[in-house]
C-alpha cells in the first residue's frame, strides 16, 4: 500500500507532559491497538497455553515494578501516555512491548511457539565509517505483523532532563528504534526467547538506550536491564563505535564493530544466545538465512551511500517483506541514521512503495507542534 510520509510528532518537557502528548493524540488507536494485542496474548495461537484476559493483564501489572525500577523518568511517561490514551497500566506494558511480553507468557505456560505466528521481522546493518566514506550508518527494515503498519510513528522528543532524539515507533510503545543528539544509534531485530521472565521490555531499553552520550554506555545499558523477552540491540555512534547483542534474559553476548559490517536478522548466531532460542520453523529459518545473505552481499564493500542503503531495504528477493498467509508479516517501515552527521531518514511502510524522509533533530524548546497526519485514523 502506499502511504503519506511518516506522521510526525513533536513530544517535549516532563515525562508527564511528554506522555499525555503521545497518549492525548493517539489515544483512539492505541486503544485498539492495545485490545488487539491483550486478545493475541490471551490466545493459545500465541501463547502456546489458553490464558483468560485477566490472567494476561496479572502478568503485565506483575512486570510494571520492574519498569519502574528501571527508569522512573521513562515508567512515568509510559504511565501519562496510558492515563491519556484511556488505557491501564497493565495494556501499556503489551501494546508497547508485545514481543518481549509473549516470551514471558509463552515461559509463564510452558507453551512452544506455533509456527503460524513466529516472529521473522527486521533486517539491520551496521556500516563502519571506513565503508561509508569516513561517516557510517545504522539502518534497518521494521517487520511486523502487517496489523501493526497502520500504527507506525516518528516521535521527535525534547525531553527536560534528557538528550533530544528521533524515535521511529508504533502507537502506545516509548521507541523502537532511533538516534539521540550525541549521536548514539539504536536498532533492533526480534529474537524469540526460551528464558523469558516478569522483567522490562524492549521498548524502555531503547529508549534508556537513547538517553546516553555514547554506544559503549547504550551497550551497558542493554547489558544491565532485567530483560523480559529476547531481542538483538544493535549500537553505534558518531566516533564510529558500535556493537550487536543477542540479548537474552540470560545471556547477552557481544559483537563488537570492526571492518566488516554487521548485518542481522531474525536468529541468533552466538552458541550462548542460540542456547536460549526458541525453535524456528523450517520456513521462519530459511527467510532468516536469507535475509542474512542477502544482506551481507549489498553491504560487502567499501563506498557504501544512503541510496544503497535505501535500495537494501527496498530489496524484493526477501529482505522488503510482503504478508502472505499464513504469516502475514510484513515491513512496515525503515529508518536509516548516520550519527556522524546527524542524518535520519524514515519510511513508512514498505520501502519498495514508499519514500523516505529526512527528518530533523528537534531545535531547542520550542511550542511548534506537527499534528498527526490526515492518515492518524487509518484502519480504525
Amino acid at each position: 500500500m502506499k502511504l503519506p510520509p511518516i506522521r510526525i510528532l513533536d513530544v517535549s518537557g516532563s515525562p508527564e507532559e511528554m506522555g499525555h502528548k503521545h497518549g492525548s493524540t493517539y489515544g483512539e488507536q492505541i486503544r485498539h491497538y492495545a485490545k488487539e494485542r491483550v486478545g493475541l496474548a490471551s490466545s493459545a495461537l500465541w501463547s502456546g497455553g489458553s490464558l483468560g484476559r485477566r490472567e494476561v493483564l496479572d502478568i503485565a501489572e506483575s512486570m510494571l515494578a520492574s519498569h519502574e525500577a528501571f527508569s522512573l523518568p521513562l515508567y512515568t511517561e509510559m504511565m501519562a501516555m496510558a492515563e491519556a490514551a484511556r488505557i491501564t497500566p497493565a495494556e501499556a506494558i503489551i501494546v508497547g512491548g508485545f514481543t518481549d511480553f509473549i516470551d514471558t507468557v509463552r515461559a509463564e505456560v510452558g507453551g512452544q511457539v506455533p509456527e503460524q505466528v513466529q516472529e521473522d521481522d527486521c533486517t539491520a546493518v551496521i556500516i563502519p565509517d571506513h565503508r561509508a566514506g569516513g561517516a557510517g550508518f545504522l539502518a534497518q527494515t521494521w517487520d511486523m505483523h502487517d496489523t501493526a503498519t497502520k500504527h507506525v510513528v516518528l516521535l521527535r522528543l525534547r525531553p527536560r532532563d534528557a538528550p533530544a532524539s528521533l524515535v521511529f515507533t508504533t502507537n502506545g510503545a516509548l521507541a523502537q528504534l532511533g538516534m539521540n543528539e550525541h549521536g548514539v544509534c539504536v536498532g533492533i531485530n526480534n529474537l524469540t526467547a526460551t528464558d523469558g521472565r516478569r522483567g522490562v521490555t524492549w521498548p524502555s531499553v531503547v529508549r534508556e538506550a537513547l538517553n546516553q552520550t555514547t554506544a559503549a554506555d547504550a551497550r551497558d545499558v542493554v547489558l544491565g536491564a532485567d530483560l523480559a523477552g529476547g531481542h538483538n540491540f544493535h549500537l553505534f555512534d558518531a566516533q564510529g563505535n558500535g556493537f550487536s547483542i543477542e540479548a537474552m534474559p540470560s545471556a547477552r553476548p557481544v559483537e563488537t564493530l570492526g571492518q566488516d559490517a554487521i548485518v542481522r536478522t531474525n536468529h541468533t548466531l552466538s552458541p550462548e544466545s542460540t542456547a536460549l532460542q526458541g525453535v524456528k520453523a523450517a520456513t521462519m529459518m530459511a527467510s532468516s538465512e536469507k535475509r542474512l545473505k542477502t544482506g551481507r552481499s549489498l553491504v560487502d564493500r567499501e563506498g557504501i551511500t544512503t541510496e544503497d542503503l535505501m535500495e537494501l531495504t527496498r530489496e524484493a528477493g526477501s529482505i522488503c517483506q510482503v504478508p502472505e498467509d499464513p504469516y502475514r508479516v510484513e515491513t512496515s517501515g525503515a529508518a536509516i541514521m548516520r550519527p556522524r552527521q546527524g542524518d535520519f531518514w524514515a519510511c513508512w511502510g514498505q520501502p519498495s512503495m514508499n519514500t523516505f524522509t529526512k527528518i530533523d533533530l528537534p531545535n531547542p524548546p520550542t511550542h511548534a507542534q506537527h499534528l498527526p497526519s490526515p492518515l492518524s485514523s487509518y484502519g480504525n
